[in-house]
Formats: structure tokens, C-alpha cells, sequence
């Protein structure tokens, strides 16, 4: 890791190169870390938010940014979180990918070729993207030492941030780098724990996975205590902001994947009362004037995974104009890149579709039938769209926009609140409370009910008669959050489910893929730098 440390210019010299003469410092245009400690240790508010602002808003930048400078060059699939998360996507068994052979983009990814190795380039980039995100906030996190912070109210704000940016990066790693805990990970290696910012540190072997996973617990339920002394709670509105509710997804996540069963569901607890209100069926997708209109004019101000503002369970996201729109790319079937124009239509694997109750309105999400010849708005190019191509992403416009052309403005979200209570459903599963898992589901499939019809439960849904309460939350975290944050793939590892398409109608690659080849070896850079690390 330290060749990639190395190579990032220190974020402070950044940031402060600007206000050096407002901070009346000597020589105006340069400042260091011994200035930045003397501010800090002031008491002068004005110039402590100045030294430090921005670099605690660049915290919660890091959830919606690229990867480290050169890394995957302008290849948005592995310089961006959304890209990496669509490449993720594709592995697994819910999505097809287009509806013939494909070689654009993406074609690697879904046929399962190699991508866990550690030369091939379909692996490094996951590498790079964590560790610029925890080397950005330990460089932060150096200058918030607990005597430093003291009773400051913004500077334990500040360092909550940079814990809860910390904790993420580390955990994105161990997703993608070892076993899922549960499923052999916990006796095998985590990764080197690097606590502060040095370029000439040493080299440091890597920690346990039981090491690993109590150091990032530790960073978030720090942050926690934090935003709660600093009386920095849960925002009010849709803000690009890390507060208590990220702090809360990122442990329920962290406790789901380690066993912590009672955590997880009292991180969820703390989300759900401050988020209890549920998408409705008029902002769930781009379901409108479709199916009658050979013409037609789906506005993303009616989407609510588009459109921020008709969300009420976004927890993190960004407006137009800050949010990357990497993944409606991939995922709008009449956007004009792969997703669309490029043919990559993203589409439901039909096993699925038909698991989805006919009085679940999330089944209007993808055609029914052929959609048939679509003229893209730029050159009127005509692809065809086929059967069982998503809706929940679709949109003819950008957002406040009738130029066609401009179909790309949209919002972006990582968070949201339907997550959450699926994440405590499963761990009350988890834990035998088999009632209380189907009670806690039975509130998410009220909300996903057609109008007009009487709610559906877990002992209701059509497919889910004999289940268990665990085998019901499998299914309804595959339905609810398809197409997310590459989801299915982190799932399907963390639960032990192999990609087997075999058995699909519509799935243009029969493959199959083993859980164990879900992990992905450590890069050969890392290996060449740092001899203390061992290979997975």
C-alpha cells in the first residue's frame, strides 16, 4: 500500500493553498503541518474551520468519487464506485446482460471471465479505489488526535467523518479481498491496518480478519459516540453530508457480515426511526407511459432512484450537477450509453421475474413484453429493446430538461433506507427470531403493494409459501435492491450462493461460478512493494 500512498499529494497542501493569505501565514502561499497543529490548538474558530472544512468535506466526497489519480485512466467502469459496483452487477445470477452476444464493455464481467487474479486488470482498480479512501482520511485524521479535538464540538464532527470514511474504505477492501467472514473468512487474513498518514511508515503485514473487522467497528462506533457529542445527528434533508444514519448503515453492514446479529439490528433501529417513511408505487421506477406510448416520455422527476428529492429513504446521495451518472449509463435502457444505445440492457433474469407477486407493483419495473424499435435522440440510431429490460432506472429526459439529448442529469444515491430494513429483517433471521424477521418484512412488502390491493405479507407472497424467515429475506433483498450497488454479487458471497444460470430462459451466458472464486487475490503491485504481505 505504500507505493499508492506515495503517490497522492498531501490533501491538506491542496486545500489550504488557497486561504494561506486569509490565514495571515508566512510565506502566504504554503503552509505545514506545524502551522495547521498551531491553528488547531488556537481555540480560534474561524481559522480552525478554515484549516479544516475542507478537508472533512472531502470525507464524504470520497463515497462518490474515482478511484486514485491514473489508476483505471478515463475508464469510468474502474475509476468510480458506481462503475466498479456495475462491473459487480454483472457477476451474479439476477441481471442479464443484453439480449445476444455482446463484446462492448461490461462483456468480461458478465461471461465471469477472469477477474479475481492478480495481474488482470479486471482487479487492481478495487485495490487503488479503498486505499485512497482510507489514506485521504488518515491524512485528515493525523491532525484530530484526541487532545487536539478536546471538547470542540465541529472537530468531533470533523473526526467522525474521517472514522466513518476510514471504516468504509477498510470494508470495501475485505469484501472484495477475503472470504466473507461467515463463510471461512474469519480464520483467514484481513489487510494491513494503517492508522495514520507517513510516506516513509513502515511496511506493515496484514492483520487478521477478527483484527481487521474490530478496528473498523471500533472507527464507526467511535464516530458515532462523536456525531452524538457533537449533537450532529440525523439530517433532515437530502444532504452530500456523513452523519449519524451513514454511520449506522456502514456498522448494521459490518455486524451483518461478522455474526453481530443484536448490533446490526440496533444500527437498523436507529436508521428506520429517523427514515420510516417508504418509496410509493408513483416514484418506484420509470413505469410511466410506456407500454402505450411508441413515443414515449418517462420524466425522472417521478423516479425516485433518479430523482433524490421524491425519495424519502435516500440516506446519502447528490444533486445534479455533483452526482456521477455512471450507473444510469449502464442501467436506462433509453439512455445513449451501453445501458442503452450500446445495447447492454440491463434485464431481469426471468427466475426472478416470476417470484415477483403479481400484486407487487415492483414487477411493472421490467417489460412484460418486447418494447421494441427505440430512435435515440443524438444520431436516431434504433436499437431494439427486449423483453424483461428494467424500468426501475429508466428515463426519456434529464431532469427539468426536454432535450432528450440530455437524458444523463440525474441524482445519485448509495443509501437508502429499504436496506436497512432488510438488513435488520435478515438479522433477526439470523438470530431464530423467525416472527419478528417476517413482521419487519411484512412492513417493506405493505409498501411494494399494488393500490388498490390487500397488503401482501410474508405468509401472502405467492413465492415465498415454505420458505424460511432467512430464505424470505434472500428473495426480497434480490427484488428490492436489484440493480444496486452490486449488491446480488456481496450478497451471494456473504450467504454462500454460487451464480448457477443454467436453469434461465433469458440469460444469454449459461455459466456458473463458485463462491470460493469470489475473492479476489491481493494485487501483484502490493505483493512487488510490500514484503510482509501474504497472497490470499
Amino acid at each position: 500500500m505504500k507505493n499508492y500512498i506515495i503517490g497522492i499529494v498531501i490533501l491538506a497542501s491542496m486545500i489550504l493553498f488557497s486561504c494561506s493569505k486569509e490565514l495571515d501565514i508566512t510565506p502566504p502561499d504554503n503552509i505545514t503541518d506545524e502551522q495547521i497543529k498551531a491553528i488547531l490548538a488556537s481555540g480560534d474558530e474561524d481559522k480552525i474551520n478554515m484549516v479544516m472544512e475542507s478537508m472533512a468535506n472531502a470525507m464524504q466526497d470520497l463515497f462518490n468519487s474515482g478511484a486514485a489519480t491514473g489508476a483505471a485512466g478515463s475508464d469510468p467502469r474502474y475509476s468510480t464506485r458506481q462503475g466498479l459496483n456495475v462491473m459487480r452487477n454483472l457477476e451474479g445470477n439476477d441481471i442479464v446482460f443484453g439480449n445476444k452476444n455482446l463484446s462492448i464493455f461490461g462483456s468480461d464481467e458478465y461471461y465471469l471471465r477472469d477477474f479475481i487474479s492478480t495481474g488482470v486488470d479486471k482487479n487492481r482498480y478495487y485495490w487503488h479505489w479503498s486505499w485512497t479512501i482510507i489514506t485521504t482520511a488518515n491524512k485528515m485524521l493525523n491532525y484530530l488526535d484526541e487532545e487536539t479535538v478536546g471538547s470542540s464540538l465541529i472537530l468531533k464532527e470533523f473526526k467522525a467523518r474521517g472514522l466513518a470514511a476510514r471504516a468504509f474504505g477498510y470494508s470495501y477492501l475485505m469484501e472484495n479481498y477475503q472470504d466473507s467472514y461467515l463463510q471461512g473468512g474469519k480464520d483467514k487474513l484481513g489487510v494491513m491496518l494503517y492508522d495514520y498518514y507517513s510516506p516513509t511508515q513502515d511496511y506493515k503485514a496484514r492483520a487478521s480478519s477478527p483484527e481487521t473487522y474490530d478496528f473498523i467497528k471500533n472507527d464507526l462506533q467511535t464516530a458515532i459516540s462523536l456525531f452524538n457529542e457533537a449533537d450532529k445527528g440525523y439530517t433532515t434533508e437530502i444532504l452530500t453530508d456523513i452523519d449519524l444514519s451513514v454511520a449506522n448503515f456502514l456498522l448494521a453492514r459490518v455486524c451483518l457480515i461478522t455474526g453481530d446479529w443484536s448490533t446490526s439490528i440496533s444500527a437498523c433501529d436507529n436508521i428506520l426511526n429517523n427514515y420510516p417513511t417508504l418509496m410509493g408505487e408513483d416514484v418506484y421506477g420509470g413505469t410511466k407511459n410506456v407500454s402505450t406510448d411508441l413515443v414515449p416520455e418517462i420524466r425522472p422527476e417521478t423516479n425516485g432512484f433518479l430523482f433524490n428529492d421524491v425519495n424519502p429513504e435516500v440516506i446519502l446521495g447528490w444533486p445534479v450537477g455533483q452526482a456521477l451518472t455512471i450507473h444510469n449509463s449502464w442501467m436506462n435502457p433509453f439512455g445513449e450509453g451501453n445501458g442503452g444505445l450500446g445495447a447492454g440492457f440491463a434485464r431481469i433474469d426471468n427466475r426472478l421475474y416470476d417470484n415477483i407477486d403479481t400484486n407487487d407493483y415492483r414487477k411493472s419495473c421490467f417489460m412484460a413484453s418486447d418494447f421494441g424499435d427505440y430512435a435515440y435522440p443524438t444520431t436516431g440510431a434504433v436499437q431494439y429493446i427486449p423483453a424483461y429490460t428494467n424500468l426501475k432506472f429508466a428515463a426519456t429526459h434529464g431532469i427539468g430538461l426536454d432535450d432528450k439529448k440530455e437524458v444523463g442529469s440525474v441524482t445519485c444515491y448509495y443509501m437508502r433506507s429499504s436496506e436497512a430494513l432488510l438488513m435488520k429483517a435478515e438479522a433477526q433471521a439470523q438470530l431464530g427470531s423467525e416472527e419478528n424477521a417476517k413482521e419487519t418484512l411484512d412492513v417493506l412488502l405493505a409498501a411494494r403493494t399494488k393500490e388498490g390491493e390487500t397488503n401482501l405479507t410474508c405468509d401472502t407472497y405467492s413465492s415465498m409459501a415454505g420458505m424460511t424467515a432467512l430464505e424470505m429475506v434472500q428473495l426480497q433483498t434480490r427484488i428490492e435492491l436489484w440493480g444496486e450497488t452490486g449488491s446480488e454479487f456481496f450478497n451471494n458471497k456473504r450467504w454462500g450462493i454460487a451464480v448457477d444460470r443454467t436453469n434461465s430462459d433469458n440469460h444469454i451466458d449459461k455459466g456458473t461460478y463458485r463462491v470460493v472464486d469470489m475473492t479476489l487475490q491481493i494485487p501483484e503491485e502490493e505483493i512487488l512493494y510490500n514484503p510482509l504481505c501474504e497472497q490470499n
